[in-house]
């Protein structure tokens, strides 16, 4: 059941950054490599998926986030009503792919938190703890990374012009938004 008790409640405003948690959103594990699984996919979610390393495709509803060769990552767009039916998703996924024993479907929204950063110190922030080289990061739309971020495995999701995503597994949430609040604020 998903949780819609976030571990991170408060959106934080700096001078040139924002930082919002953004909750609750769906998120679907998604595993396969058949041409099979791939078209079956496309048309369930109405999305092809990235097959290029370290891209994302989206339509109005979804996002598909490349993992792996085999793994990605979809989520939704806008936040998911309580009274809705996030399974809706799920369940036509588990219909289409694992039914038919062409992939795998994991529900994992409540293992990820995904963090919005919005501003023009963004990059600032996330170079003062991350290795990653952000130069060609930050001038590709639709863009992935995975990182790490103060010791913590990170995705980074280049939505636009200072503005990215950040997922991080839930137990290490609380951690990290401190961390980067404590940075943020001394920018």
């Amino acid at each position: 059941m998903l949780n819609y008790n976030t571990t991170l409640k408060e959106k934080k405003s700096y001078s040139n950054l924002k930082i919002s948690p953004i909750s609750p959103i769906a998120k679907i594990n998604l595993r396969g490599n058949k041409r099979e699984f791939l078209a079956a996919t496309s048309k369930t979610i109405g999305l092809i998926l990235p097959n290029e390393p370290n891209t994302s495709s989206s339509s109005e509803k979804l996002t598909a986030i490349w993992l792996s060769p085999d793994e990605w990552l979809v989520v939704t767009n806008s936040i998911i009503e309580k009274q809705s039916n996030i399974y809706e998703l799920e369940n036509s996924l588990k219909d289409t792919i694992t039914k038919s024993k062409l992939g795998s479907v994991v529900n994992v929204t409540d293992q990820f938190i995904m963090i919005n950063l919005e501003g023009n110190n963004i990059y600032d922030l996330l170079a003062s703890a991350c290795p990653f080289n952000f130069n060609k990061f930050m001038k590709n739309k639709c863009a992935v990374a995975q990182t790490v971020f103060a010791h913590i495995d990170i995705i980074l999701h280049h939505k636009d012009t200072n503005n990215l995503n950040l997922f991080v597994r839930r137990s290490f949430s609380e951690h990290l938004f401190s961390w980067m609040n404590d940075a943020a604020s001394r920018m």
